[in-house]
C-alpha cells in the first residue's frame, strides 16, 4: 500500500481530495427542503426540527419531534446598549444555550419551520437561518411553505403538547464578516456597492415608516426589491430561481457582485439576503443588521425621501 501511494504521488492525493470534496458537496444541506423531504427524513438521527409557530399553535399541532422557539423572545435578536433594537446578540452565551436546548449540536441538520402564513413569517426562518450561518453552522435548511404547507395533507403526521427533545451542546464559531455594520454601509456607499432595500415600496419611497425609525425614506441611491415579491403571492413558498432572476431584472438589481440588503431591523432584509445568497447564488451579498432603524436613530447620514406628503 505504501508503495502504491508513493507511485501515485500527487495524482493520488488530488483524486482523493476530489472524491471527498464531491462526497461533501453531495451531502451539503439545501437551503430549502419540501414536505416530501421532511417526511422521508423524519426521525432520522441528526435531524433537528425547529418550529417557530406561536406557542399556542405549537402546543396544538407540530411536526413530530420538533422543538419550539420564539423568534421575538428566545434571544435571536436583542436591544443593543445604545438602545438600537433587534440586533445580532453582542454576547452569544444565552443564544448558544437556547440553541442547545432545541436539541441542536454542531452535527445537527437543522430544519427551520415557520408558520408559513406569509412572507413576513418566513422572514423569521430566514433570519434564524442567517444567524446559524453567522454562528458557523452551515447544515441548516428551511421548510418551504412552513407548517401551513405541512398541514395541507392530513396524512402528514403531527403531534400535540410540549416539545420532547433532549438538550445538546452547541458551540459557536462566529463569522462576523457576514454582518454589514453601519461603518461597512458607509464605506460601501462610497465604493458604489449596491444597496438593496427589502421593504415594501411605500416605506422605500417614504410614504410610511416603521415606528421604530425616526425618519421616512431609504438610504440614498438604494434600489428596491420588496421581500414580498420573492414568495408566491406573498405567501410562504419561495419562487423558483428562474422567477427570482426575472424579478431581480425588473428591480434593476444584479444577481452578482457586492450587495448589502437592509430593511428596518434586519428581518425582511434576511429574506433578501437568503434569496440572493442561497437561492440565486450571489455569495457576495451581506445583511445590514441595524438597517433603517439604526441609521435613523443614530443619525448616521442622509435619508432619501422620494415622496413627501408635507
Amino acid at each position: 500500500m505504501k508503495s502504491l501511494l508513493m507511485k501515485g504521488g500527487r495524482s493520488f492525493w488530488l483524486a482523493l481530495t476530489f472524491l471527498f470534496g464531491f462526497i461533501g458537496a453531495a451531502f451539503a444541506a439545501e437551503p430549502l427542503v419540501d414536505v416530501a423531504w421532511v417526511k422521508a427524513n423524519l426521525g432520522k438521527p441528526g435531524i433537528a426540527i425547529v418550529d417557530m409557530q406561536p406557542t399556542s399553535d405549537f402546543l396544538r399541532s407540530h411536526i413530530p419531534g420538533a422543538a419550539s422557539t420564539d423568534f421575538g423572545k428566545s434571544g435571536w435578536r436583542e436591544e443593543r446598549a445604545d438602545k438600537v433594537p433587534d440586533m445580532f446578540p453582542a454576547k452569544l452565551d444565552k443564544l448558544v444555550a437556547h440553541i442547545g436546548s432545541l436539541g441542536v449540536d454542531n452535527n445537527s441538520h437543522v430544519i427551520l419551520v415557520a408558520p408559513g402564513d406569509g412572507y413576513a413569517d418566513m422572514g423569521w426562518a430566514t433570519r434564524i437561518y442567517w444567524t446559524f450561518k453567522v454562528l458557523g453552522h452551515d447544515n441548516v435548511s428551511i421548510l418551504n411553505g412552513g407548517m401551513k404547507e405541512w398541514a395541507k395533507d392530513k396524512a402528514n403526521p403531527v403531534e400535540a403538547g410540549a416539545a420532547k427533545v433532549a438538550a445538546k451542546t452547541f458551540v459557536a464559531k462566529p463569522r462576523m464578516e457576514m454582518i454589514a455594520s453601519l461603518d461597512d454601509v458607509k464605506a460601501s456607499k462610497a465604493k458604489g456597492v449596491t444597496l438593496v432595500d427589502s421593504r415594501p415600496e411605500d416605506q422605500f419611497v417614504g410614504i410610511n415608516r416603521n415606528p421604530k425609525a425616526t425618519q421616512n425614506g431609504t438610504l440614498p441611491g438604494a434600489k428596491n426589491l420588496p421581500s414580498g415579491w420573492t414568495t408566491e403571492n406573498g405567501g410562504g413558498k419561495f419562487r423558483s430561481k428562474a422567477q427570482l432572476e426575472k424579478l431581480y431584472k425588473a428591480a434593476n438589481v444584479s444577481t452578482s457582485g457586492e450587495q448589502i440588503n437592509f430593511c428596518n431591523t434586519g428581518h425582511l432584509a434576511s429574506i433578501g439576503w437568503f434569496v440572493s445568497s442561497e437561492l440565486v447564488g450571489n455569495k457576495k451579498v451581506k445583511l445590514y443588521d441595524g438597517s433603517m432603524v439604526e441609521w435613523t436613530l443614530v443619525k448616521a447620514g442622509p435619508v432619501e425621501q422620494k415622496v413627501s406628503l408635507d
